[in-house]
């Protein structure tokens, strides 16, 4: 049976991956709104595209709340609890990505081979990805049920362990790589997109707003970009408890200036499409809601009702 700090750590891999590929698409709505080829789409289809991307943005807030929820609740510690909720965030995940993937096929599609063909792909996209993604996990925890449920109550009779600081410091790396990548990539898609012949018909208002989005989330890239400067220049690669605080503060408030850029620019996708500043900002202020609600209230409420972990923590 591996061992918990082991799991957390896979759990963490794997958290990471499904978060590279959702930001990396994420960070091409954003660019394919403002491509020549989108203002010659459907209203419907813009509209769908939308959709889309708000789908791909909740499950990346989900996927992001790993981060948060280890350094807010747990300070670092691997408990049972913190692999629970990483694999049932990770499950509910991968439902807005699945749907939202497919209403993304469904456009190329429809406009090569018509509604029909583009629905049935969309179906066929969503039925395959949740097949792979549920339906042989479904099927196979059926089968080790009853193993299932021994292992988990001998891991209950183990004493719980306080997890090395050597393990929290390359968790939290992790976790900070875990934003990272894609907050590099949605940058590298906000400075294209000021080449881009539909950024010049934006209203300036719009303009300037992405020029907002583009500074909060350069700023959320220089924070997560800065505990491994300090390790190297201030600890000399040491790893000591207060480098583990730092690198904390520094992993979970970069995640601020990241929710409001994100939000930011789904206000200008959402504005372009709908031509509505109501619809707009309503959905702006949803999907900030969201972020903060995932990354934020939810992990301090679990940490309210967890008093022993801080106190622990606390010395």
């Amino acid at each position: 049976m591996a061992k918990l700090k082991d799991k957390v750590k896979t759990a963490l891999d794997e958290n990471r991956m499904l978060v590279l590929v959702v930001q990396v698409l994420v960070g091409f709505q954003c660019k394919g709104v403002f491509e020549p080829g989108f203002d010659r789409l459907p209203v419907s289809s813009q509209w769908l595209k939308l959709a889309a991307f708000f789908l791909l943005l909740l499950s990346l807030a989900l996927l992001l709340t790993t981060a948060s929820y280890h350094r807010i609740v747990e300070d670092g510690e691997d408990t049972l609890e913190f692999h629970r909720v990483v694999t049932h965030i990770m499950e509910l995940a991968l439902i807005p990505f699945a749907i939202g993937l497919a209403v993304d096929f469904y456009i190329p599609v429809a406009k090569l081979l018509g509604k029909t063909g583009g629905v049935l792909t969309a179906l066929m996209t969503a039925a395959c990805a949740f097949f792979f993604w549920y339906g042989i996990e479904a099927w196979r925890r059926r089968q080790d049920a009853q193993k299932r449920t021994e292992v988990q109550s001998n891991m209950k009779d183990e004493p719980h362990e306080s997890t090395p600081l050597k393990n929290k410091i390359e968790q939290v790396l992790t976790e900070g790589r875990v934003v990272l990548p894609g907050t590099q990539a949605l940058l590298g898609f906000q400075l294209i997109t000021f080449l881009t012949d539909s950024f010049e018909k934006l209203p300036r208002s719009s303009q300037l707003l992405h020029l907002a989005s583009l500074l909060l989330i350069a700023f959320s890239a220089i924070l997560l970009m800065t505990p491994p400067a300090y390790h190297r220049l201030v600890e000399q690669g040491e790893d000591t408890p207060h480098f583990h605080r730092l690198a904390s503060r520094f992993v979970v408030s970069a995640m601020i200036p990241l929710a409001l850029g994100i939000a930011t620019e789904f206000y200008i996708v959402a504005m372009k499409i709908t031509e509505s500043t109501a619809f707009s900002v309503g959905f702006s202020i949803v999907v900030v809601a969201m972020f903060f609600g995932f990354w934020f209230a939810f992990p301090l409420m679990r940490a309210r009702h967890q008093p022993g972990i801080i106190v622990s923590h606390a010395h």
